[in-house]
């Protein structure tokens, strides 16, 4: 008898993370929501989070225990975890995070009302002007990022994904620290994405995190989130208008010149120098945009 897939994957990476995968992978296996399988691909652990993720896989056969042969790196992981993935829905949760029991019914309940959306995101601020969940187009979604409050800096651990959506956009990219980001931007480009409350998912601080590794290298941070915004300027699909790239580019090139100010007033002219240089690369973009609008936007957000 053949098994029907999961409505939803759950996908789990792990990289020596013993002494916190168990509380995650418990989160996930407490849902309220049953009709899911839970993926875990090692990237090659030495400290027993193995060992850990076999007595899971041994007492619960919804927990499929994947070892890579060699170690792929964060992103490459998580699509190797995808790529094993036979739900609909796609839903990151990461070894040393959280799921809350009601996360999963959660999000798909509200993901359900918005069938065009590709995916969605949760933990973010209240809207004022409207109640969670709500969809908005590419458009909205990328003047919201750039003229209201941004959208795009969500871990994926705040993402629910359509499988096929992540499969036709070609997962993550291998970039450190912002293939989140570039995959965001990606995705508004094509799809609706669901705005979703907080109080879903719990994310964990700890000193061994890769977010940690950018706050403490806070340019090299900067530098690549700029390059996804460099390709999106020159990207005439994207769905903003030539004015409002423009007007972007202008606003990047500006921060970067207070930031190296700042920089150099700091005595670090090695990273003033990077971000001053950086900033004069916005020069050479040969800005494109098919779109004509009038979005009556601000500095201040969406009107």
């Amino acid at each position: 008898m053949t098994t029907a897939p999961p409505e939803i994957s759950v996908l789990m990476t792990s990289y020596n993370r013993a002494d916190l995968i168990g509380s995650a992978i418990e989160s996930v296996l407490a849902s309220s929501f049953s009709d899911f399988e839970l993926i875990l691909t090692d990237d090659g652990s030495t400290d027993g989070t193995q060992d850990v993720i076999r007595n899971y896989a041994k007492a619960d056969d919804r927990v499929k225990f994947y070892q890579n042969k060699t170690n792929l790196g964060d992103y490459p992981n998580r699509n190797q975890a995808a790529s094993l993935a036979q739900g609909e829905w796609l839903k990151y949760v990461d070894s040393d995070d959280y799921i809350y029991p009601t996360g999963l019914q959660v999000l798909i309940n509200m993901m359900r009302q918005f069938p065009e959306a590709g995916y969605g995101l949760c933990s973010l601020p209240q809207f004022n002007e409207r109640p969670f969940p709500f969809q908005l187009s590419p458009r909205e979604a990328y003047l919201e990022h750039y003229f209201g409050r941004p959208l795009f800096h969500k871990a994926p651990l705040s993402a629910i994904i359509r499988k096929s959506v992540w499969e036709r956009v070609g997962g993550f990219s291998p970039t450190r620290m912002t293939s989140d980001m570039d995959m965001w931007h990606r995705l508004s480009v094509l799809y609706p994405v669901v705005l979703m409350p907080p109080g879903v998912i719990w994310y964990r601080f700890h000193a061994e995190q890769e977010t940690v590794d950018s706050r403490e290298n806070e340019i090299e941070y900067r530098l690549k989130y700029e390059e996804i915004v460099k390709r999106m300027l020159a990207d005439p699909d994207v769905p903003l208008t030539f004015n409002e790239k423009t007007r972007i580019c202008e606003r990047v090139v500006r921060q970067n010149r207070r930031f190296a100010f700042r920089k150099f007033s700091q005595g670090d002219f090695k990273g003033g120098g990077k971000l001053w240089h950086h900033a004069r690369t916005f020069d050479s973009i040969d800005i494109q945009s098919n779109h004509e609008f009038d979005p009556r936007v601000s500095e201040n957000g969406v009107s």
